[in-house]
């Protein structure tokens, strides 16, 4: 027996073509959107998790800012420690300083030489003096500059000849000399007492 479809077949395959194109584009579309969903979701998990990474830096910058202010601070509290320790030894260095000059001018000032003022200005040390001749006052200049350990770089500021008149009747000449000397710090404290007291040839201040 023979069967002939009378159906029009040719609209029915068009028909299922068209439905299967309009499945298949469904399944894109939903596939598609499952995509940007699943990128959605990963991409503000990684949004998240960096969010924490930049708390979590923000509190550790916060902190190390804090440690980096007391870092500072101490800092500036030793340097203050410091000056202050400084100022201390310096007044007791200056408080000693007029020991040693006057030590320092009563062994290095030869015979021959009265001083008659000592005036200090900070580390510069002025002398006027009288001479009985200027070779007095070149070894006191030589004795300044090379076996003093508190004193160096005498200058010779002046020398004049000062006729002093002893008496009515003598009348000698002598040398009226001005000079300057630094006072330094030497390496180890000389061992001469502080209450050593001035020979007959160097004059108080």
């Amino acid at each position: 027996m023979i069967l002939i479809n009378l159906l029009p077949y040719r609209e029915e395959k068009r028909k299922r073509r068209k439905n299967a194109f309009f499945v298949g584009l469904g399944v894109a579309a939903a596939v598609g959107a499952g995509v940007v969903v699943a990128a959605l979701l990963l991409l503000q998990q990684l949004t998240s998790e960096q969010q924490r990474r930049n708390q979590y830096l923000g509190s550790e910058i916060s902190r190390l800012e804090v440690q980096i202010k007391d870092i500072a601070n101490l800092r500036s509290e030793i340097e203050s420690l410091k000056a202050r320790q400084k100022a201390v030894e310096d007044l007791q260095t200056d408080r000693n300083t007029p020991v040693h000059l006057l030590n320092e001018l009563a062994r290095l000032v030869p015979e021959g030489i009265y001083l008659t003022a000592i005036r200090q200005a900070d580390k510069v040390v002025n002398l006027t003096g009288i001479a009985q001749t200027n070779e007095r006052v070149s070894e006191l200049l030589r004795n300044l500059s090379r076996n003093s350990e508190w004193l160096e770089k005498p200058e010779l500021v002046e020398t004049k000849v000062a006729n002093l008149t002893a008496n009515t009747r003598d009348q000698k000449r002598l040398f009226e000399f001005s000079m300057r000397v630094t006072m330094k710090a030497p390496a180890a404290e000389p061992g001469a007492a502080p209450g050593a007291a001035l020979p007959a040839s160097a004059a108080k201040p």
